[in-house]
Formats: C-alpha cells, sequence, structure tokens
C-alpha cells in the first residue's frame, strides 16, 4: 500500500496486554491497546492522526492550524500539543457547552500555547465559517492555515487508525493469540473507520465494534471514511463494510457523564489501575462490559479494547 507522508510524535508501538484480573472476573480474555500511553501529552489516539494531518499541513507551507471540539476536547489539547512540536500557531475554536472552567484540558491548552476561542454555538458549520474568517485575516498578515475539522476526522487522519490496526495483529501474532473482537469509543468517525478497514486488512475474521458516545448516525459516516481511506492507500481491495457494527451509549448526552458508567471506571481503576474518562473511554469500556453481559460477543474468545485517552477530562468533572 501507499505510504504517506508522516511525523513521528508518537512513541510506538503503545503497550498491548491481557487485562488479568478483569478478564477473570468477565469470563473473557479481554486485551487493551494503550494509546492513552502514547508519549504525547497525556496521550490518546488523536496524535495517530496528527501525525499525518499536520505532516501534510506543514509540507503545504502552513503555519497556522485551526481546530475545533467542546471545551474539554482532546483531539484540541492534542492538537495544541503536535502544533507545539512543529512551532505552529495553534487556535482552538470551541464550544462552550461543557466545561469552560479553567481545568482539565483547558489547563492543557494554555500549557501548549494555543489560543481560545468559545463560540456560542454547537453547529460545527458556524464554526468552520468562523475558522475561514479567522484565516483570511491571518493571510493577509502572510501566514498560511490549515483547517482540521472536528475530531481529525478525515481519511488522512484515519491512515493513523489502519497503521494501529496492523500495530496489533503485530502484537497479538507476537502473543500467540488470535484476536476475534475489537472495540473502541466512537466519537467522530475517523478512528473507528481506520480501525474498520485495518481490522479488514490485517486482523482477518475479526470484526470491529465502534461504541457511539453522540447521538448522530456513524455507521454511513465509517463506511464512507473508510472507503475513502482505503482509496487514498491504494488498499488491495475496496472497504467491506460488513467487518465493523455501531453500537451506542451516550446516556443524557453528548460530553455528559453517565451514573451508570463510574462503577465500571472505578472498577477498572481499582483492579487495572487504568484511568478512563468519563464522556468517551468510559461510556465504551462499560458499554462493552453490558454487552458482553448480554451476550453479545459469544462467539469472541479474545476482545481488544482501543484505549484513546482521555484522562484530563477526569479532572474536569465528577463521576457522580
Amino acid at each position: 500500500m501507499k505510504e504517506l507522508r508522516r511525523y513521528a510524535f508518537g512513541v510506538y508501538p503503545t503497550p498491548f496486554y491481557k487485562l488479568e484480573t478483569i478478564s477473570a472476573r468477565y469470563g473473557k480474555n479481554i486485551y487493551i491497546k494503550r494509546d492513552d500511553m502514547c508519549g504525547v501529552a497525556l496521550g490518546g489516539n488523536k496524535v495517530r492522526k496528527l501525525e499525518y494531518l499536520l505532516a501534510e499541513a506543514k509540507e503545504s507551507g502552513c503555519d497556522v492550524v485551526f481546530t475545533t471540539g467542546g471545551p474539554q476536547s482532546n483531539h484540541a489539547m492534542l492538537t495544541a500539543a503536535c502544533a507545539a512540536r512543529l512551532g505552529m500557531r495553534c487556535i482552538l475554536l470551541l464550544t462552550n457547552h461543557g466545561v469552560t472552567d479553567r481545568v482539565g484540558n483547558l489547563v492543557l491548552d494554555e500549557l501548549f500555547g494555543a489560543e481560545v476561542e468559545f463560540v456560542d454555538t454547537d453547529d460545527f458549520d458556524v464554526i468552520y465559517a468562523r475558522m475561514r474568517e479567522r484565516g483570511a485575516e491571518l493571510e493577509k498578515d502572510g501566514h498560511k492555515c490549515c483547517y482540521i475539522p472536528l475530531g481529525g476526522s478525515t481519511a488522512l487522519g484515519s491512515v493513523g487508525y489502519v497503521r494501529a490496526a496492523e500495530e496489533v495483529a503485530a502484537q497479538a501474532a507476537a502473543a500467540g493469540i488470535r484476536v476475534d473482537h475489537v472495540v473502541c469509543t466512537t466519537g467522530s468517525g475517523g478512528t473507528t473507520a481506520g480501525l474498520a478497514l485495518g481490522t479488514q486488512l490485517y486482523l482477518p475474521g475479526a470484526k470491529l465494534t465502534g461504541i457511539g458516545v453522540s447521538e448522530e448516525d456513524f455507521a454511513p459516516l465509517v463506511a464512507r471514511l473508510a472507503g475513502e481511506t482505503a482509496e487514498l492507500l491504494d488498499a488491495p481491495q475496496p472497504f467491506d463494510s460488513s467487518v465493523f457494527s455501531i453500537q451506542y451509549h451516550f446516556g443524557a448526552g453528548y460530553a455528559i457523564a453517565n451514573a451508570e458508567d463510574s462503577p465500571y471506571i472505578r472498577e477498572l481503576a481499582h483492579s487495572e489501575g487504568i484511568l478512563l474518562d468519563p464522556v468517551y473511554t468510559g461510556k465504551a469500556w462499560s458499554k462493552m462490559l453490558m454487552l458482553l453481559r448480554e451476550g453479545y460477543f459469544d462467539d469472541a474468545e479474545n476482545i481488544v479494547f482501543i484505549h484513546t485517552g482521555g484522562a484530563a477530562a477526569l479532572f474536569a468533572m465528577d463521576l457522580g
């Protein structure tokens, strides 16, 4: 497949191992892929995407990067961290619906030198228009801007998680196991799309389940992105959407913690020393265990949970 330009921000491969206590408790072999330990800031899945997105931006001469998300966006924070590595100016246009106090990721945004502007809307088309207005002003002064959409979820960004699936396949082979099912959080679709294509290419016979943490209809979005990513990489076969499915667990709404998830988050912390955030990975993890108890994974012996980061949100929200 085609090799695309990237900056190696992360430290790979990230750890992959069996959760012994949890596996014994739930009667399945449950493995974890620790992309929260990728070596940038507090880690997270966006780093793999940004390695490709910012490489393209720098190659085209950009010195300013814009992106967006909620006030506690892990993607926004990691964009700020990676942009700082490249000496790029980072401007974050964030919704003001959520925890906007100077806690959690907003503290980290400041540490990485990002400029934060809150926009009073949940309509990202309005935010993207505001980005372009700001960018046009900067370009009059000789700057060149790049615009990264919510979550970095483009075909180019998704390439990072095709490579992550290849990494899982190599680690599983080294451990002498066959991966039967992969589970990940689905918040904007790009990570799930890359993993879906990567599962098809590198983990034959395995299935992927994305856990949607908002009301968006993710299945067509993931299928489209995965298909575009396959074309971008000149993959040996077109994307087969039968490899993945989407389950949902968003509770009261996007970026709102669910009290019912707190026992699962605490259980993992108490038994394995691993932190999950309450709005992304915590929701995906708890839903996975709920599905397991309902028999959803009866045909799977070895399940891999992709830990996509976000622990800074623990310092901004009450688990209840």
